[in-house]
This record gives structure tokens, sequence and C-alpha cells, in this order.
């Protein structure tokens, strides 16, 4: 399983049932976190009309380094993780939610994890959210490192997925200190470009974890389609 570390992962459903439920959330942990932490984001939110399906890392860790290192020190765990969120869009595909119903929705290591997966795999997605994340990128640049990526180099953020009424938000603290803002700012230039209906919140001051207007946000994307 090392080329799939994450395949054997638990699905834990919470919330509506899917036969009933309005829209989806699939839900991506961080780093060190769980299912359990996620539904339990879930049932703040307070959406009763919603299904829920918290995604479980092996070793409650989707990669060893931090997201802004080059790609291959983090596989197989960036591409099990991806295929991850894939197989719970295909099961709810497959129940009746397809992808137009379904956000996808993560914090920290899963949130860039979450924007990842929505810039390579998302057309037709509803929305996406990520709290507290960037992009992950699909290739290295040759710039050299810059310590507004805290001492890492750019990377290349090469996509083909084309948005048409997807919506997506990241919210991150200014000073945050896994997630640099020039990751951000870029993650929020590259959506645009790709026709996501982009909104970003950079909460001030130095933090690394979920506000209340974050569920705010959360709660006006899943109260908007009927």
């Amino acid at each position: 399983m090392m080329h799939d570390p994450h395949g054997q992962g638990r699905l834990m459903q919470a919330g509506a049932p899917l036969n009933r439920a309005r829209l989806a959330v699939v839900l991506v942990h961080g780093r060190g976190g769980s299912p359990e932490d996620m539904l339990d984001l879930a049932e703040h939110l307070n959406l009763p009309d919603i299904a829920f399906v918290a995604l479980e890392a092996a070793g409650r860790s989707w990669w060893p380094q931090s997201f802004l290192a080059p790609l291959a020190d983090n596989e197989p765990g960036l591409s099990s993780g991806l295929g991850l969120i894939g197989k719970a869009v295909d099961n709810l595909k497959a129940q009746g939610i397809g992808p137009q119903r379904t956000l996808i929705l993560g914090f920290s290591q899963g949130a860039c994890l979450a924007l990842e997966y929505t810039a390579r795999n998302g057309t037709g997605l509803y929305a996406a959210a990520g709290l507290s994340g960037g992009l992950v990128g699909t290739g290295e640049d040759p710039g050299p490192a810059q310590d507004a990526l805290y001492g890492y180099r750019p990377k290349q953020f090469d996509y083909n997925t084309r948005f048409s009424g997807t919506k997506l938000f990241i919210g991150c603290h200014e000073r945050d200190p896994h997630i640099p803002l020039a990751r951000v700012r870029t993650s929020q230039e590259v959506f645009a470009k790709m026709g996501a209906e982009m909104s970003v919140q950079i909460y001030p001051g130095a933090g690394h974890g979920i506000v209340e207007d974050e569920i705010k946000v959360l709660r006006g994307l899943l109260n908007g389609p009927a």
C-alpha cells in the first residue's frame, strides 16, 4: 500500500441522508487531525439538510513535508490523497449527488489538498473552500528560494481545469506560520484565471485556525442553491 497510503482510509458520513440531502460536503482534515475533527466543524455549521463525508489520512497526515516543499518529497501521499477525494466525489455521484451539488472543504494541510484537487479535477463542482491553505502546484519553478515562501522555491501552476459557476473561498491569517500570504495570493490569481468565482478573506495578525467569520462564509455558500 505504499503507493496508495490513503486508499483504505475511512469515509465517515454524517448529517442528512444522501437521498434527502440538498448538498454534500467532502471534509478533509489537517495534519494531526481526524475525520471526527471535521465532523465537529460540520455540526457547528448546523445545516440539517447537508450531507457530510469526512476523509481520513493514514497516520493523520496527507504527506510528510510542508506543502511548499518539492512535490517529490510529498509523494506518494499527495497523489494518494487526491485519489481519495476523487473516490469520495465518485461515491457521491453514484448515490445521486453529482459534482454540481458537492463542496470540497479542507483545513490546513487538508485545505491545500482540497484546493489542489479542485484545481486539477474540479470541473463542474458547486464550490470549494480552503481554510488556512493554498495550492500545492504542479511542478517546480527554477526561481530561487524566497523569504515570502518561508525559504522555499516557487512552484508552477499548470492546470487544464476551467470553471463555470464554481464558487471558491480561501480564508487565512495574514501571518500564518504554515501558509505564506504570497501563496494564498498566487492561489487566488490562479483560480480566478481558471474562471472560479473567487472570494478570499485575509484575517489580521498571526494565527492558524478556523475563525467565526469563516463559519459564516461557509453557511452562506451552503445556503446558496435550492
